[in-house]
């Protein structure tokens, strides 16, 4: 058979883009000609269309994808339920293959899409590409989902049959000619207009070599000392891999098999078990859609979270007075991204320091984070607002004074993204408002001028929310 009388079955992109450990793209190449295509369908997304920083990072990820595919990538923009089958009709494809994705809206326009395909009579195929196991595999003894993550992880995930190995990218890969019809990058309008994005560049390298370069990174620098030097924000003891596993451009499997090759510790399973929080929160997700939306525990239905956009706007500008999470802020803005211990801190302050809701939390994070995932960004600010499942407690409230003296003792992160006030005695560094006026000149710090007053009182506004949330019980 000649490779143009070989069939041709289209390999559906989505938050997969990396050619290694792809079971829809090695699938299609076992048997036939491979048409890759990627759709930017904001109008079935809606609302969760992804934000500013999440739209950067795929267009270079994209481009990182199209070059391993000797830049036969297909790009289209609009409502992938129309223009799917438009292509396989165009190049009579004997099949679509894809890996599934888990956000509700996904699931319920892609079970659409592939009963229409099977209709038509085409193979509709899709793997599990993203996930180490699906939701739907990990259950209590009488079917129901977890709602705890301990049991989730210790009774059901390592408990079940473990994850299937990575698999290598196909030896052969024969791509069909592009398609006439496709659009170009420039033409999915990912980048912002403004250039703000430029700031971010030096942070990341964006694709799948990347991915594998930071996985080894972190092999090497990082989880040897994971369980505690995690929760420092100066040290380089986290993987930053978020980013790189939500585009897939390296594969929950990928990880999980190559950290496992690592003498065992508790440094390695703590590290397996943030990767089984990742699954809690896809199950938390498929098993109730409304997570992004609604407060987990409906009793949270009665909270008087407050409306101000002066506390809202300074928050996300980092300019709280309360260094710490100024610092997480900023360099949020200036990355993309925040270390985890910080954005418990940020998170919160605020929703028990200011008394704001935390789906405006969500939302700024939404847009501002490369790493954005719906179903992360849900589970852990509902968790940070005791909302959630297995959520803090409504008495826990992280104090960003005694939280930045213990785990950014030196101050270094601090000074860092807070650089008005690198030149503060550490001892007044977290509370800079107690610091003698003398003190306050020698450092160039004019409270109100150069560094901010604090907007609350973290002591008064405690009392305030622990009351608030007390009220709940009632």
């Amino acid at each position: 058979m000649s490779e143009k009388e070989r069939p041709l079955v289209i390999c559906w992109f989505r938050q997969d883009l990396r050619v290694g450990d792809n079971l829809a793209l090695r699938n299609a190449a076992q048997q036939s000609r491979v048409l890759p295509i990627f759709i930017l369908d904001d109008k079935s997304a809606g609302s969760l269309r992804k934000g500013a920083a999440s739209r950067w990072w795929l267009h270079h990820s994209l481009a990182d994808l199209n070059k391993s595919l000797d830049g036969k990538l297909n790009l289209y923009v609009g409502d992938a339920a129309e223009i799917i089958p438009t292509i396989v009709k165009q190049h009579q494809a004997a099949g679509v293959y894809w890996n599934r994705c888990y956000e509700p809206w996904r699931v319920e326009r892609d079970s659409k899409i592939k009963a229409a395909l099977i209709n038509q009579g085409i193979e509709a195929k899709s793997f599990n590409g993203s996930l180490l196991w699906e939701p739907n595999q990990i259950a209590k003894k009488d079917g129901t989902p977890y709602r705890v993550f301990t049991p989730f992880y210790k009774r059901g995930c390592l408990h079940a049959e473990p994850p299937r190995e990575p698999l290598p990218a196909p030896d052969t890969l024969a791509i069909a000619a592009k398609d006439s019809a496709a659009v170009g990058l420039e033409e999915l309008n990912l980048l912002p207009k403004i250039g703000w994005d430029k700031q971010l560049e030096p942070h990341w390298q964006i694709g799948e070599e990347g991915a594998k370069q930071a996985l080894d990174r972190f092999l090497e620098d990082g989880l040897t000392n994971y369980k505690q030097g995690r929760n420092f924000p100066s040290l380089q003891s986290t993987s930053r891999l978020s980013p790189h596993l939500h585009w897939g451009e390296i594969s929950p499997h990928q990880i999980w098999y190559e950290t496992c090759q690592a003498e065992p510790s508790e440094n390695l399973d703590h590290f397996c078990s943030e990767l089984g929080w990742r699954e809690f929160s896809y199950s938390l997700l498929f098993h109730f859609p409304t997570l992004p939306q609604e407060n987990f525990q409906k009793k949270f239905d009665r909270f008087k979270w407050q409306k101000n956009d002066r506390l809202l706007t300074a928050w996300q500008k980092g300019q709280t007075g309360y260094p710490l999470v100024d610092a997480g802020m900023r360099e949020l803005w200036q990355t993309g991204y925040m270390h985890n211990r910080v954005r418990m801190v940020v998170g919160s302050f605020l929703v028990k320091n200011l008394l704001l809701d935390w789906r405006d939390g969500a939302a700024w994070f939404w847009d501002t984070l490369v790493d954005a995932d719906e179903a992360n960004n849900s589970a852990s600010w509902q968790w940070v607002a005791g909302c959630g499942a297995d959520a803090a407690p409504y008495f826990r409230i992280f104090n960003p004074i005694t939280q930045g003296e213990k785990f950014d003792a030196e101050g270094e992160y601090t000074r860092k993204w807070v650089p008005e006030l690198a030149q503060l005695p550490k001892k007044y560094l977290y509370k800079p408002w107690e610091a003698p006026p003398l003190v306050l000149l020698e450092a160039g710090v004019t409270l109100g001028e150069t560094y901010p007053e604090p907007l609350v009182d973290v002591k008064e506004s405690r009392e305030k929310a622990l009351a608030a949330f007390k009220e709940l019980k009632t």
